[in-house]
């Protein structure tokens, strides 16, 4: 890494509070010459500097360098895991559930959650937290509001009971909002939270570092409660889940042991 680019880090850090090397060097370099270029600033230092001084920028910056990748009910299969197996399991324990979105983006994960507990498990007592380290994603989310695009996976008696349509638009239904609440979270350096049923975090922890991994993967067993299962996304696996107290349940599924 260049000592400007290493600076630029080191400022993001105190500024910010954000670590960029827990993130995989080569990805995450790449995206931020591509934006600092495109702003036509030939340093990350004169970069930074322009940062500071506009919110605008600042806040391009933060949208870059998360990765809000999402769509409702995303690897469908997985989600009939979690439908036929996995939450009754959990439900088998207690029918209340605490269910924690990790890196939820602009909403699709807790919202395909909470309409599936809605649909087939209309006995749970369940409440979801989402968090995400991006402000305007998380507004995005609470909002609710999606494209067509965005719900075409969702079938039409479900588009149909928990949305309201104008036009292309789709607004999520308030008696799904009100079992999701939205927060500011940063997995590297936030405290997490505890005794949880069920995680969901998916597909964001491949761009980070090994060892954030594994510090990541650590915490989020210590927020479980006893049995609690960790639901990991398509391009991931847990190597040796017992290090951190943990027993593949199912194919991207991950269950604490006692």
């Amino acid at each position: 890494m260049t000592d400007d680019y290493i600076e630029f880090i080191n400022n993001v850090k105190k500024r910010l509070s954000i670590d960029l090397t827990m993130y995989k060097q080569t990805q995450m370099k790449r995206r931020l010459v591509s934006l600092r270029d495109k702003r036509g600033y030939p340093t990350f230092r004169q970069y930074f500097c322009a940062m500071k001084r506009d919110n605008l920028l600042l806040n391009e910056f933060l949208d870059h360098m998360t990765i809000n990748v999402s769509e409702f009910f995303r690897n469908p299969d997985r989600w009939e895991v979690l439908k036929t197996s996995i939450l009754p399991q959990l439900g088998a324990l207690s029918n209340k559930l605490k269910i924690w979105s990790a890196a939820c983006s602009t909403g699709e994960e807790p919202y395909s959650t909470a309409i599936m507990l809605k649909e087939f498990f209309p006995n749970y007592d369940f409440h979801i937290l989402a968090t995400d380290i991006d402000r305007s994603a998380l507004e995005k989310a609470r909002q609710g509001v999606y494209t067509e695009r965005s719900v075409k996976g969702i079938p039409d008696k479900l588009i149909y009971k928990y949305f309201k349509q104008d036009e292309n638009l789709y607004s999520v239904d308030q008696s799904v909002k009100q079992h999701v609440a939205f927060k500011k979270h940063d997995l590297l350096a936030d405290t997490y939270p505890s005794n949880v049923d069920l995680i969901i975090c998916r597909n964001v922890l491949i761009y980070f570092t090994d060892d954030a991994k594994a510090a990541i993967y650590t915490k989020f067993s210590h927020s479980l409660n006893q049995h609690g299962v960790i639901f990991i996304g398509s391009t991931e696996q847990i190597f040796k889940p017992d290090n951190y107290g943990l027993r593949l349940l199912d194919t991207f599924f991950y269950q604490r042991m006692t």
